[in-house]
């Protein structure tokens, strides 16, 4: 074949996978850019607080429909062809977003991203999983977390420099167009990237075997691993599947006792408390958050800058441990390391005093919130971020991984949603010191809920994942 003549086998694996991650940077990218623009979209829509939040949060309505559906029709039709789908989304979600003249158009444009969004979340992970070898499956699963952080990065660093440009979100930038719009505008390159470079990695062998495609099946396994391997390879994933259907939804349902699998459950758990924690928070409403506490509008985005840099050397280092010491140590310490750090910002901002109208916090108490939020974001970054989204690609069994991942996806974006939308409330209610009071209670119970439920996947092959 005349892609293992061009470069190595682990050469070219890397490179398939990096690929379907482009999914990831954009989910990111796609998350993170309406941080810089919340001053500009209430300013052109004239919306409230509530409204805000609505324009914020609509987005992940589309990324939990995107999950659900995703899943279920990439058993139908391929992870490949998912992927290029949400590519095509990506496309037209920017350039909506940068041109809607109002809120329900503006809305329109985010839901569909958010399918997008939803659909590359669930996918990339799928993907990889499925082509990776279980020696580093989990390196290169992880992947997808240093991309969608990337993504958030570049997001906010592309909003830093139109906003200091421009001078603000608010103002014309260029060709008559305000600068938030344009902030949009700059996905437009990498989607495209994206979808042409989509068309040059294989489908999924466990998906082509589901379909009764053997040969195209041989070959590409031929391609990600030895090829005297292929042969029990093969007879290895069919065996795993069911022999009277392809995989469907009801296939979370154990036939015996009529009630969801566990594994599902353990899924869904997973999912939500990577949301509970409140980690989009400070990627969507970052910049809100540090000007309401004092901060000139520059300085938070380029806080936010300085948190996305953070969050990329802590995958990187999520990468060199998740297959050395496992995903289950490195979820209980991250969330013991989430709760205190959380603790600590909400201890910094009950102390912020009145200062014309708006909160405040003193030097030495802003210095500790800036210290205590990265240090939040690292714990994330270097636990929950990344391994959920490994777990969820491969701790379900062949016949029900796309079904798993739809279920667990659509509660995760749920989840998120929740927690973007009630954000504003809880702000003007409980304030910050409440929000991140909560944030941080949620932690020490994903603590529980790992040491007790979840198992460690590690080095396992996605033949022997169970039930249960």
């Amino acid at each position: 074949m005349q892609e293992r003549k061009v470069m190595s086998r682990s050469a070219y694996i890397f490179m398939i996978c990096c690929i379907a991650a482009i999914g990831g940077f954009l989910f990111g990218f796609d998350s993170g850019v309406i941080n810089g623009t919340v001053d500009g979209l209430q300013a052109a829509f004239g919306s409230d607080s509530v409204g805000t939040g609505f324009n914020v949060a609509s987005m992940l309505l589309g990324c939990a429909v995107g999950a659900f559906f995703a899943g279920r029709l990439a058993d139908r039709f391929g992870r490949r062809t998912l992927l290029i789908v949400a590519a095509v989304f990506f496309l037209v979600s920017a350039w909506g977003s940068g041109i809607a003249g109002g809120s329900l158009e503006f809305v329109i444009y985010r839901v569909l991203g958010g399918m997008a969004v939803g659909a590359a979340s669930v996918m990339t992970p799928a993907y990889i999983s499925e082509v990776a070898p279980a020696a580093y499956r989990g390196r290169l699963a992880t992947i997808q977390q240093v991309a969608i952080i990337s993504g958030l990065f570049v997001a906010f660093l592309s909003n830093y420099v139109l906003a200091y440009l421009s001078g603000s979100a608010m103002v014309e930038l260029w060709l008559g167009f305000a600068t938030w719009r344009w902030m949009f505008w700059i996905e437009l390159l990498p989607a495209a990237i994206f979808l042409m470079a989509l068309l040059f990695i294989p489908e999924s062998p466990r998906y082509l075997i589901s379909s009764g495609k053997q040969g195209e099946a041989r070959r590409v396994l031929g391609l990600v691993m030895p090829e005297g391997e292929v042969s029990a390879k093969l007879a290895e994933i069919d065996a795993t599947l069911a022999r009277d259907h392809k995989p469907r939804l009801r296939d979370v349902i154990d036939r015996a006792t009529g009630k969801v699998h566990g594994i599902v459950w353990v899924g869904i758990g997973l999912a939500v408390f990577q949301q509970l924690v409140g980690i989009n928070v400070v990627f969507y409403y970052g910049a809100v958050l540090w000007q309401s506490v004092g901060f000139s509008e520059g300085d938070a985005l380029l806080i936010n800058v300085i948190s996305g840099a953070v969050s990329i050397g802590a995958c990187l280092l999520a990468i060199a441990l998740i297959d050395k010491v496992g995903r289950k140590p490195l979820l209980w310490a991250g969330s013991v390391g989430m709760a205190l750090t959380l603790a600590s910002m909400a201890y910094a901002f009950s102390t912020a005093s009145l200062v014309d109208g708006s909160l405040h916090l003193g030097d030495d108490m802003g210095v500790f919130a800036l210290l205590s939020a990265n240090a939040y974001v690292f714990f994330f970054n270097v636990s929950w971020g990344p391994v959920m989204w490994v777990m969820l690609g491969e701790m379900f069994p062949n016949q029900m991984r796309g079904s798993g991942l739809a279920i667990a996806g659509l509660f995760q974006w749920l989840a998120n949603f929740g927690i973007t939308m009630t954000f504003p409330i809880m702000l003007a209610s409980i304030g910050l010191a409440g929000a991140y009071g909560f944030y941080a209670l949620c932690a020490v119970v994903s603590v529980f809920f790992v040491l007790r439920l979840v198992k460690e996947t590690r080095g396992k092959e996605l033949e022997e994942m169970a039930y249960e």
